[in-house]
Order: C-alpha cells, then sequence, then structure tokens
C-alpha cells in the first residue's frame, strides 16, 4: 500500500441506530486521511482492513465475560447550569450532536445486550490482533477490548457516584487523569484532560497483557492499552464527540498514521 493510498478503517456499529456516531467516527477518519468503512452484524465482517475503530453502543452481553447481568437502580442525572458564553467556547457542535443522539433514539445506552454484534466485534478484534492491526475500542468497544483479553466489566458503576451522580453528558466535562508514559499520553500529548460521559459500564478486572492508561476522579477505569502493540488503545469516553478538541482528534490521526506503517492485510 503507497503511502497516498488511503488506509481502509474497519468502523464498528449496531444494525439499527448508531448514525451519529458513525458520522462523527467517519468525518474523523477521513480528515485524518482514511477510508472509513461501515461494518454492522447483519453485512458481515469485511474482507480486509487496516486498522479496527470498535464503537459505543448497548452494553456487552454479561455471559462473554462469565457474569450474569445485575438489576440496576434508575440511573440519577448529574446537571450543571451552563452559560452561553461557556457553549460557545465549549463547541457549537454540542447541540447538533444532542439533537442527532436523540433523533436517533440514543439518548441514553442502547436498552439490551446485542450478541449478534457482540460476536462480529470479538471475531474483528481478533482478525486485528493475529494481523498486528491497530485497534481503537470507544466505550463499548474499550471494554469488549478487555473482554478479548479475559478482562470483566463493571456492569453498574453507581456505587462509584454515590456523592454525586456521574455527569452524562456529550461535553467535554470529566477530568481523567492519564498514566505518565503511557501509550495514551504520548498520543494525547496531556497528562490530563475533560472528556464527555456517556457510559454507565466500565473495566473491571484487567484483561491480560493490558494497563490501565487512564482513571477519572473516582478510580473508574478510563482508559486501556496494550504496551506490546504500536496502537491497540480503548477509551470510555466518545473522542469522535469531541471533534474541537485537538488531543482527542490526535487518537484518529495516530490509529490512521499506524494503519499506514504496518499496512495491514485482511485475514
Amino acid at each position: 500500500m503507497a503511502g497516498s493510498v488511503r488506509p481502509v478503517i474497519a468502523v464498528t456499529g449496531p444494525d439499527r441506530g448508531g448514525f451519529p456516531a458513525w458520522l462523527f467516527t467517519s468525518w474523523a477518519l477521513r480528515r485524518a486521511g482514511a477510508k472509513p468503512v461501515r461494518v454492522r452484524p447483519r453485512g458481515g465482517a469485511p474482507v480486509r482492513f487496516d486498522a479496527l475503530v470498535v464503537g459505543g453502543g448497548a452494553d456487552v452481553s454479561p455471559g462473554r465475560y462469565g457474569a450474569l447481568p445485575v438489576r440496576r437502580p434508575p440511573a440519577a442525572r448529574y446537571r450543571r447550569t451552563r452559560t452561553l458564553p461557556r457553549l460557545v467556547l465549549d463547541y457549537a457542535l454540542a447541540p447538533i450532536i444532542h439533537l442527532l443522539r436523540r433523533l436517533f433514539g440514543l439518548a441514553r445506552a442502547a436498552a439490551g445486550p446485542d450478541p449478534a454484534r457482540d460476536a462480529l466485534e470479538l471475531a474483528l478484534i481478533a482478525r486485528a490482533e493475529a494481523g498486528q492491526l491497530p485497534v481503537l475500542g470507544i466505550c463499548r468497544g474499550a471494554q469488549l477490548l478487555n473482554i478479548h483479553a479475559g478482562g470483566t466489566l463493571h456492569q453498574d458503576l453507581s456505587g462509584f457516584y454515590s456523592e454525586r451522580p456521574d455527569r452524562w453528558t456529550v461535553f467535554p466535562r470529566k477530568a481523567v487523569t492519564i498514566a505518565p508514559d503511557s501509550r495514551l499520553e504520548t498520543t494525547l500529548g496531556r497528562a490530563r484532560c475533560e472528556v464527555n460521559s456517556l457510559h454507565r459500564q466500565a473495566v473491571d478486572a484487567l484483561g491480560s497483557g493490558l494497563a490501565i492508561a487512564a482513571r477519572d476522579e473516582r478510580g473508574v477505569v478510563q482508559g486501556i492499552e496494550h504496551p506490546a502493540r504500536r496502537f491497540w488503545i480503548g477509551v470510555q469516553w466518545h473522542p469522535e464527540y469531541l471533534p474541537q478538541v485537538p488531543e482527542q482528534r490526535r487518537l484518529f490521526d495516530r490509529l490512521v498514521a499506524v494503519a499506514r506503517q504496518v499496512r495491514g492485510v485482511g485475514l
């Protein structure tokens, strides 16, 4: 693959819904010089790809990590008064993203597991691992990277935020600390940053070979990575919804740069 040829990036999502995530992820990848390809269970796996983005969405089936479903209490919302100047400084795109998420039924986490998607994405992760291809896991995608490596998940995070509910927002309102000398820190160029928060589950027991790359102020894992691989990173937030933040764009830029270097072949 010549340097001028755009690497093919497989971007996973659900059969129904998921259009806003695809729209913003594909935009980020095209801007970085790649050719994104949307991958959903009904369409099957692509013949070849040079890198993989495992997107967010429905909870992973607990049986995938040897757990039974837990009954969670109704989620409390964290609300914050926002002034017009702060909104403008944050970004003009946020209301559009909010609208798109509501129009396509994504204002909250998707209801119920999606076994077909679980199977497809875990198979794609295994292909990427066998081909030594770069992978970016986003929210659910980060959780699946951990499960692939033998890890488990917290199914309900409410106990971590008992004093104050976790922030549920597409805006960058949640502070995370990045592990020193991690690949995530090198990629973002930051030791601390503010991110959005659209999740209710997170990594519990860490999978084999993985390292924790970021935590929030309550100690909840917000980023994982495989130190022995050139780019194998999972983040609990949604960088695709933060196109106005330079360090978040670097996640996609670096993924595409590594995809060019490894010149992956579909297996």
